[in-house]
């Protein structure tokens, strides 16, 4: 009998081993070692960047996929107002206005073997007025709060950029490096005011060495076990796919239904779908993520994420129960979102079809993704088509200058907060600048609540004036560094 001892022993030495082997690991995971940067302090003119921004806001540059339905005078009359507010800017910085809706500014410095891109839409999504508490675009300043449709989504970020530029050429700052300022004006329907841009910098052979656009945001509680500020830098962006299923039926009275009817055929394969979720992948974005902010996380988190060869399989069965941000940095999402059918309440449809938004993880492809739906429902009788869609971007670099110009300036306007890669869930204009940069960085340049993020396309857009004139020193500090 000593041998089952033996043998006992033995397996309690490997599994004791095993554990202290994981717990090392998480106890050696903690943050790696950063030099601090003591900021100089910024100081603008505070009145002048709220003001700028309200007049902005005023202007109804509401953007639409039927573009009969847009307000060119309102257009205009936003594309009027950057002189008036910004004459140094457009004193030193030659302008061209590419295509209908792509303003360029370019300010030359000292060499221009180098290029840096500063990005914003000045595009915003339609509103709902009656669920509004202040009128979307009169700009009221209330509490020490403006409102208005486009303070978040991009009109507070062009007007940071802008009013950086102002002061700086004020002051007689010369960038070392060429600096590009590149404005759509229908980022929001996907339109060709970024592209354009971008094909005027290939047939030029600029490649820029930088490209900021909207993004992420400094954040709070969104990792797990993490209790600091987190400014979150999206280094790439998940790409977007929108599908339609549709099926036919027979029609007919519904008193005397089939077994399924075209809506249920529809409804079986949507809940397919949901129970079925795309697999679950650790993206270069994700990962890097995970071993910046998981190193600051509590113990039982970095055991977690120090020990992920071991771990992935419950992080993922964590992310496919909670849903959320976490789960969508996991792998590809899909969200149905419109079903119709019959247009009789008794009348069985000879026709019915759902739609669903897709978030296409790095990695993965629309046509990838199309063919997990079509293997996942597993029912010829159902036609599954591309309305939209747009791979992800290319993943961009977070080693080298690019990089660290970016951490600074963030580093040096928000200090309490963790600077962190993150792959962007939703999608801006920079992933067509994929095509000509490998330093793409996605950052909206402000500390936004839970709140704040949800009126984003959303009722009640606003800002604290204070984030106003944060947004501009992030700015200041970014391109003094150019």
């Amino acid at each position: 009998m000593d041998w089952y001892l033996w043998l006992i022993i033995a397996v309690a030495a490997a599994v004791v081993i095993f554990l202290a082997i994981l717990i090392i690991r998480a106890l050696a995971f903690k943050p790696k070692g950063e030099q601090t940067t003591i900021a100089a302090f910024e100081e603008c003119d505070e009145n002048k960047a709220i003001s700028d921004l309200a007049e902005m806001i005023r202007c109804k540059t509401v953007s639409d996929t039927d573009e009969s339905k847009e307000d060119d005078a309102e257009f205009e009359k936003f594309e009027k107002l950057l002189p008036r507010l910004f004459p140094e800017v457009h004193r030193v910085c030659a302008f061209e206005k590419l295509g209908r809706r792509s303003l360029l500014f370019h300010w030359k410095g000292r060499d221009s073997s180098v290029s840096r891109v500063l990005m914003a839409h000045y595009d915003v999504v339609s509103v709902e007025q009656s669920l509004w508490s202040k009128p979307a675009f009169d700009a009221v300043i209330e509490d020490c709060v403006l409102w208005g449709r486009g303070t978040l989504d991009t009109k507070g970020t062009l007007n940071g950029v802008l009013q950086a530029a102002e002061q700086l050429i004020k002051e007689g700052f010369v960038p070392q490096n060429d600096v590009y300022f590149a404005f759509s004006g229908n980022e929001e329907t996907n339109g060709d005011g970024a592209p354009t841009i971008v094909r005027y910098f290939k047939k030029k052979g600029i490649r820029p060495a930088l490209v900021c656009d909207e993004g992420g945001a400094v954040v709070e509680k969104v990792f797990p076990g993490v209790s600091q500020p987190c400014a979150l830098i999206g280094i790439a962006e998940k790409g977007i796919c929108n599908v339609r299923f549709s099926v036919d039926g027979k029609g007919g009275h519904a008193s005397a239904p089939p077994p399924h009817t075209a809506v249920g055929t529809l409804s079986r394969a949507c809940a397919k779908v949901e129970d079925h979720p795309f697999p679950a992948h650790l993206s270069k974005p994700a990962m890097e993520m995970f071993d910046v902010l998981g190193r600051r996380s509590t113990f039982v988190y970095r055991l977690i994420f120090a020990n992920l060869w071991l771990f992935k399989g419950l992080l993922n069965k964590i992310c496919k129960k909670s849903g959320g941000e976490l789960n969508a940095l996991m792998r590809t999402t899909v969200a149905f979102t419109q079903m119709s059918g019959s247009k009789g309440m008794n009348v069985l449809p000879p026709y019915a079809e759902m739609l669903a938004n897709l978030r296409i993880m790095c990695g993965e492809s629309v046509e990838s993704a199309r063919e997990y739906l079509k293997k996942t429902i597993d029912d010829d009788s159902i036609r599954i088509d591309v309305v939209y869609g747009a791979d992800p971007s290319n993943i961009s670099e977070t080693r080298g200058e690019a990089w660290e110009m970016m951490k600074r300036a963030v580093s040096e306007t928000w200090p309490d907060a963790l600077v962190s890669p993150y792959l962007m869930l939703a999608c801006s204009d920079s992933r067509h600048y994929g095509e000509i940069s490998d330093h793409v960085y996605r950052f909206s340049a402000m500390a936004l609540s839970k709140e704040e993020r949800g009126t984003i396309h959303g009722n009640d857009e606003r800002i604290p004036l204070e984030k106003i004139v944060r947004c501009v020193a992030f700015y200041l500090r970014l391109m003094r560094q150019f």
